[in-house]
């Protein structure tokens, strides 16, 4: 029986179509291989895949797959590209052509500023959703200001943040908080932190050292409860009240299964207490976009 948290995963696609992840050695994910991963995915319940023009052929990969299993369609959530120039509808229209699907569940600003450089595009965004091919708008986001800036906009049904082991409730219980009770709808991403959680703790990444103090905290919580690292990073996502999905990504149909074994291991209270306590002073070491 496939356990009801795995409804509340969003597989992410990025490594679909790029060479993507701190901790990936894998590469691209070849489009056997992507099929592969999609098919056990939908069989175990994932229904939501988050893509991006941006994610170099991830749109077609996806779209093949439906066009190979049409009793197998997923939900996507895409996003517009940093910059585009094109009309917003037409490029609806092609991602609907493209991911062979007839209506997006969601459509987001790939980010802030983005989000803000295009805020006039929200009436075609409002027509889209009339028009029935697009459920929900949302906007990518990392910090928390960007997030009270965000919920000054009524028209803005989705928020995408990072939540973590380390982007926590510490760092971002208020304003989940105060998201929720403006009715937003709250995905998050980087559970593990683009693969951070499991590199080796001596590693001479210069993130992985920065940290090294929160890594050790995270390996003793893990030996001392005898719980894997995948299991605490994911099921402290999952368990989340305030979150309503919860965004990872995989290079392999192994990493894929691991990561659904993990799920069915849940964590308790105390446990997730312990994590919550965890404070990262500097918080531009948890945004992966500022990495070298």
């Amino acid at each position: 029986m496939v356990k009801n948290l795995n409804s509340k995963l969003i597989l992410g696609t990025v490594q679909f179509g790029l060479d993507y992840g701190i901790n990936n050695t894998n590469g691209q994910v070849s489009l056997e291989s992507s099929h592969q991963i999609l098919q056990h995915a939908f069989n175990q319940g994932i229904q939501i895949l988050d893509t991006a023009e941006a994610y170099g052929n991830a749109h077609s990969v996806i779209g093949t797959f439906h066009e190979k299993n049409p009793d197998k369609i997923f939900e996507i959530i895409t996003k517009l590209p940093h910059q585009f120039n094109s009309n917003i509808s037409d490029k609806v229209i092609s991602y609907l052509n493209d991911l062979k699907v007839t209506k997006l569940h969601a459509l987001l600003f790939h980010s802030f500023l983005s989000y803000k450089e295009n805020i006039n595009y929200f009436d075609a965004l409002i027509q889209l959703k009339k028009a029935d091919k697009i459920k929900y708008v949302g906007v990518s986001v990392y910090t928390n200001k960007e997030i009270e800036d965000v919920l000054l906009n009524d028209d803005v049904d989705i928020i995408q943040l990072p939540f973590n082991l380390f982007d926590n409730i510490c760092q971002r219980g208020t304003i989940l908080e105060k998201a929720k009770s403006k009715g937003k709808i709250i995905h998050t991403r980087s559970a593990f932190l683009q693969g951070l959680f499991f590199k080796d703790i001596n590693s001479k990444n210069k993130i992985a050292q920065n940290l090294k103090e929160e890594l050790l905290e995270i390996l003793k919580i893990s030996n001392k409860n005898q719980i894997s690292t995948a299991q605490l990073a994911l099921n402290y996502c999952l368990q989340q009240t305030l979150i309503d999905n919860v965004l990872i990504g995989v290079d392999s149909l192994k990493q894929l299964e691991q990561n659904i074994e993990s799920v069915k291991h849940s964590i308790d209270a105390a446990l997730i207490d312990q994590i919550n306590k965890i404070k990262v002073e500097d918080v531009q070491l948890l945004n992966p976009s500022l990495w070298n």
